[in-house]
């Protein structure tokens, strides 16, 4: 069954990833986005990447509860696919109250809409931080939960209140999507990665380190115990785990699924890769020695994290099919292009778009339409 999707935080990394696939599917979707921490260029770009306009935006912040529920009952959405807050884990450690209301409170007021409305369809982008540093590797969604940041507390949280809202609600149904370390970028290099300051995850913070932007790559601890000393993670490529979203909504938006109120679900590559494995593979897409210096862990950090994906597969058919060798090579290419515009001053062509609904409307609604030059050039 192909659906209306909403998306919320659905302009930046992941979800604008997620948008372009659910688009290609078929489904039409709707993006939530207060742009904190992601870029309207991008999204213009992706009708282009999807070859779909059938995509509307609505610029707002996801803790406007009424916000939601207009947006929900406005564009008649089929299923919720809640990508927005803050995500990492050492700004967590830092400033733990920002997480806590900005996370939390989100998701209750995604939730308090969808029970107003009546839309019973969610997947919500947890974390396989919720795991901590678990004994079970890899680990499967039945090992126990004991999170190291408070950003990791957030998403377990969040997955206790579904839980609760779920046992409340007739029909309502939701899935955790516990994915592990999203990285890469899409082939075209239009939509990626690009976080505003200093970056928080690895693949961004090499990326920047080979086009210039850092001196070098701060490795953050040498003594774990894995094969090389560094901290080792199950790294999946974005377009990988936003295929997975797809299958996930289209699992509960089908008649034949089997019901269940609250599933929590892996998506990983069941595969760990070192700090210094993902380097050496990113200076081999990028053709030169990144530099890098070691220094103390990190906190919040775990040794190592890596996912047992078998639910996915079992559940609704999902299964990682690109590799570390690609995930370098498709961020590289994306730090690439930002670069080059950076460099020479360019910016994609515009993408004009017509309002779809009021103009006295603040929260009004555009769809986006191609003009007459090829942007993809």
């Amino acid at each position: 069954m192909k659906g209306r999707i909403l998306t919320t935080g659905g302009a930046g990394y992941i979800g604008s990833h997620t948008t372009v696939e659910l688009l290609k599917a078929g489904h039409s979707v709707v993006i939530l986005d207060n742009f904190e921490n992601s870029d309207r260029d991008r999204v213009a770009r992706i009708p282009l990447i999807a070859g779909t306009a059938d995509v509307r935006l609505v610029e707002g912040d996801v803790r406007d509860a009424q916000l939601m529920a207009d947006v929900l009952k406005r564009h008649k959405i089929d299923a919720v696919i809640h990508f927005a807050g803050k995500k990492a884990v050492g700004e967590s450690v830092a400033n733990p109250l920002l997480y806590y209301h900005d996370n939390i409170t989100g998701a209750v007021s995604v939730l308090s809409a969808m029970r107003e409305v009546g839309c019973k369809n969610l997947i919500f982008s947890s974390s396989a931080t919720v795991y901590g540093d678990t004994e079970m590797l890899p680990t499967c969604e039945t090992a126990a939960t004991s999170v190291s940041s408070p950003y990791g507390r957030t998403k377990l949280m969040i997955e206790e209140i579904i839980d609760d809202t779920a046992a409340s609600l007739a029909a309502f149904q939701a899935i955790s999507l516990r994915y592990f370390n999203p990285v890469g970028a899409h082939a075209s290099g239009f939509i990626g990665e690009c976080p505003r300051g200093v970056p928080n995850n690895l693949f961004p913070y090499i990326a920047q380190a080979a086009a210039g932007i850092r001196d070098y790559v701060q490795i953050h601890g040498s003594d774990y115990e894995t094969c090389d000393g560094t901290g080792s993670r199950d790294y999946i490529h974005v377009v990988d785990l936003a295929r997975g979203h797809v299958a996930a909504v289209e699992h509960l938006l089908s008649s034949s699924a089997d019901y269940a109120p609250h599933r929590k679900v892996n998506l990983g590559t069941g595969q760990g890769h070192t700090v210094l494995q993902v380097l050496h593979a990113f200076s081999k897409a990028c053709g030169f020695q990144i530099p890098y210096q070691i220094g103390p862990r990190r906190p919040g950090d775990v040794p190592a994290s890596l996912a047992d994906p078998s639910l996915s597969l079992a559940l609704f058919g999902w299964k990682p099919e690109l590799d570390l060798e690609e995930m370098c090579r498709d961020h590289w290419n994306f730090q690439k292009r930002e670069r080059d515009k950076s460099n020479i001053g360019m910016r994609m062509p515009p993408v004009t778009h017509k309002a779809t609904s009021d103009h006295t409307d603040p929260h009004r609604a555009h769809q986006f339409t191609s003009g007459s030059r090829n942007v993809l050039n």
